[in-house]
């Protein structure tokens, strides 16, 4: 069998750092990185690792979409798997900013505590590569999920193009203008995960202690103050306030995030026809999570 060979395609000018450790970390012999990559020369770049290799060494390369811009990580997905034909394909994967494998760490790690089906989620900061798809996720388990933003129209463009994806969707915006309005929106939520900008208190500790139906708080957001207040980055399923909720701080999912990043690396090289993306890599991070 040919050596594994990963082709990081990075929409930034420098691919980045993170991801190629990671790589490695996943066993992948060999790591091609690529910066500024665009919908527009990444066809030769493509043709390269199809044309190499035929029938089952196709399955030894592998691409990898990464970036810190997802709109145009997705734009490159969409051309990449444009330039397929038959058979003579390879498998690639999205995870640009971390945002499929961090959102998919994020829920499965709120799965723990609450049963999805049903239950009501608050996503604060889900216009971003995060937040959106922790939107997704969550209404894919079919929880009443309400995606806040500063501005309601961006809002309502997320939960239109979430529900563009699943019908059944259960999905609605909203753009609180102050903290009381943003608690009474958050009063009857279960689940509430931040996704907002670094460094920005959303909701402050008093607060989160007051939401007598919360059982699970989990704050993305690493870099001090935290998101959700008195959630620490390295919290894992501690107590909060009286009523039984639990909460986890960036680290504290992250993790079952790297565990999911490479087992989706590994994945990658089972086939040479995988694509993954939001839904595959939120199975993995379930299933990885369910067993341990």
């Amino acid at each position: 069998m040919p050596r594994q060979i990963l082709i990081q395609l990075d929409v930034d000018d420098q691919p980045s750092t993170f991801d190629a450790v990671v790589a490695f970390d996943s066993g992948v012999d060999h790591l091609l990185r690529h910066g500024d990559v665009t919908p527009e020369n990444v066809t030769g770049l493509i043709h390269g690792a199809m044309f190499t290799r035929g029938g089952d060494d196709l399955k030894s390369t592998a691409v990898f979409i990464g970036g810190s811009d997802v709109a145009r990580a997705e734009a490159v997905l969409d051309s990449v798997q444009e330039t397929f034909f038959g058979p003579v394909r390879v498998s690639v994967m999205l995870d640009a900013n971390g945002c499929n494998t961090t959102a998919a760490a994020a829920v499965a790690a709120a799965s723990r505590h609450v049963e999805s089906a049903d239950s009501r989620a608050v996503v604060l900061g889900g216009t971003g590569p995060v937040g959106r798809r922790v939107a997704q996720m969550l209404a894919s388990q079919h929880a009443d999920v309400i995606l806040t933003s500063r501005k309601l129209e961006r809002a309502h463009t997320a939960c239109q193009s979430i529900v563009s994806q699943q019908d059944s969707a259960k999905v609605r915006a909203a753009a609180p203008q102050d903290s009381s309005e943003l608690a009474n929106l958050m009063q009857t939520a279960q689940v509430i995960i931040a996704c907002g900008a670094a460094g920005v208190e959303l909701v402050d500790a008093e607060t989160l202690a007051s939401l007598e139906d919360l059982l699970v708080a989990i704050d993305l957001n690493a870099v001090p103050p935290s998101g959700l207040g008195g959630i620490a980055v390295t919290d894992k399923a501690k107590s909060i306030g009286d009523n039984g909720a639990v909460a986890y701080g960036a680290i504290g999912v992250g993790g079952l995030k790297m565990k999911t990043h490479k087992a989706a690396i590994a994945k990658l090289f089972e086939t040479n026809d995988a694509v993954l993306d939001a839904a595959e890599i939120f199975a993995m991070a379930q299933s990885i999570d369910a067993n341990g």
